[in-house]
């Protein structure tokens, strides 16, 4: 009698993936700084950056409720691998273990833009320092966001911090850091 050898297949539901790359950069002030910020963001991104408010009035910094002080873009796809592995290049591929949060995502900052590989410094625009958050997730995370019948993700299927280091270092060759 002949064994009968199955082929385990991973589950195709259980592969992780880049779901979204968030690219900050936190001015502190509205007006021509704003602008260039923006300006670095397009350029670094291809993509139009949106610009967020400030939540409370801090006397102190000059800064006023619902005055715009900083700009973001978000990635998807093809864009968010191809900047993701740039940032990551910025920082040396190492990021701390205490960077990953329990969800799956993990940020990191950027001191000066122009050590991400092909930026060039434009004196006009100055240098300005950003961060970059990265979440991973799972096919059919989507019922969680959906509009019509959202439901809850199981526990079991979600991103582990543990699942998200090891896919970066697999991925992205990333030197996980100890804290």
């Amino acid at each position: 009698m002949q064994a009968v050898t199955e082929t385990v297949q991973e589950n195709p539901m259980r592969a992780i993936k880049l779901a979204k790359v968030t690219v900050h950069i936190g001015v502190g002030k509205s007006g021509e700084m704003l602008e260039k910020a923006k300006k670095i963001l397009i350029e670094l991104t291809g993509q139009k950056p949106c610009t967020k408010q400030a939540k409370m009035t801090i006397k102190e910094f000059n800064i006023r409720e619902g005055e715009p002080v900083s700009c973001l873009t978000t990635l998807r796809g093809e864009k968010a691998t191809a900047f993701l592995k740039r940032g990551l290049e910025a920082i040396s591929n190492s990021v701390k273990r205490s960077s990953f949060d329990e969800n799956g995502n993990f940020a990191f900052g950027i001191k000066e833009h122009i050590e991400i590989p092909g930026t060039k410094y434009v004196p006009e625009l100055g240098i300005f320092g950003m961060d970059v958050v990265a979440s991973l997730e799972r096919p059919g995370f989507r019922v969680k966001r959906r509009r019509i019948r959202p439901s809850r993700i199981g526990k079991s299927h979600r991103v582990t911090r543990e699942d998200a280091i090891k896919f970066v270092t697999d991925n992205f060759g990333v030197q996980i850091k100890e804290a």
